[in-house]
């Protein structure tokens, strides 16, 4: 693809963008969870479920408000920053008008969602009389971007940028669709996640196609290099720190003995996934790279040739 069949969707945007078209969400007090249990997998470890299964829901409740933390973080920090340089043209990588526009309503988009998530926790905050416990001040990917960069040549950081936050919004959307669809949690919280993902889903096909229009005109180079760096940025997006912290300053806040407290903290360290073809979160870069044509290149199938399981590249 090059920036001439570029095909804007500013129409949908218009007649289908939740801003334009969603009620606000008012979380029920009914029975049903705030938050989904295979998302906290602290809740299912056989310590809790023996030990303080009463304590349940207070740990979903907080889960619920780490996930919201994150989006807000996410959507105004990580994403909103590379769409309004690529929008007000302040990015390296030049784009047409038609793609500027459309990042204008990534900006839009991105900024409701964290608008929409902030009152949903102090809706949740009103409801429950549970409040938050401290919450991260960052999330992996405010690491992961900048050891990136911090690595690319300057001419190439601004592309570089764009792949990794293409990366982190197909990822995303595909986690709020697994989110959307569990039928154990509030009507309004899945009502929350679909909205989201009408928007996410657009979001995530702008992200490729502008991967796939720069991709198909970076010199081989520029490509071998951005390939090296791919590696590098998903060892430090895939790690687990972050969440286990706050797993471990949920353990210390929930109201159990000493040596319960120790065990839960035991089974949260040994619940981390490998960094490996076997992460969950890979299928997701996995479906980016092809979607934004990168996993075509040879240079990027070899220096993933570790992460991925065999055949992928076909």
């Amino acid at each position: 693809m090059n920036s001439l069949d570029y095909q804007s969707f500013a129409e949908s945007w218009e007649s289908r963008a939740t801003i334009r078209t969603r009620p606000r969400r008012q979380v029920e007090g009914d029975e049903r969870l705030i938050y989904p249990l295979s998302r906290q997998p602290l809740v299912l470890s056989d310590t809790f479920v023996r030990e303080c299964p009463h304590l349940r829901d207070f740990a979903l409740v907080q889960s619920l408000y780490k996930f919201i933390n994150d989006v807000v973080i996410f959507e105004t920090e990580i994403v909103d920053r590379t769409a309004r340089a690529i929008a007000k043209d302040r990015f390296a990588v030049r784009f047409p008008f038609a793609c500027r526009y459309d990042a204008m309503t990534v900006v839009v988009d991105e900024d409701y969602h964290a608008l929409v998530a902030m009152d949903f926790m102090q809706q949740t905050v009103e409801l429950t009389g549970i409040k938050p416990i401290a919450l991260p001040a960052e999330i992996e990917l405010s690491r992961a971007i900048p050891a990136v960069l911090a690595l690319a040549p300057e001419h190439l950081r601004d592309a570089v940028e764009l792949i990794c936050v293409g990366i982190a919004e197909n990822t995303l959307t595909n986690d709020v669709a697994a989110f959307a669809r569990d039928d154990s949690v509030k009507p309004s919280i899945k009502g929350l996640m679909a909205d989201h993902l009408l928007d996410e889903g657009r979001h995530s096909t702008f992200w490729a196609r502008l991967t796939r229009i720069y991709w198909s005109q970076a010199p081989e180079q520029d490509r071998e290099h951005i390939a090296r760096l791919l590696p590098v940025f998903i060892r430090h997006y895939l790690t687990n720190d972050i969440q286990k912290a706050f797993d471990h300053q949920l353990i210390a806040a929930l109201e159990v003995p000493d040596h319960v407290a120790c065990a839960l903290r035991a089974e949260v360290t040994a619940m981390a996934w490998p960094i490996n073809h076997q992460h969950p979160l890979l299928g997701n870069i996995l479906r980016f790279f092809r979607s934004s044509s990168l996993l075509d290149a040879t240079c990027v199938q070899q220096v993933l040739a570790e992460y991925l399981p065999s055949g992928s590249t076909s």
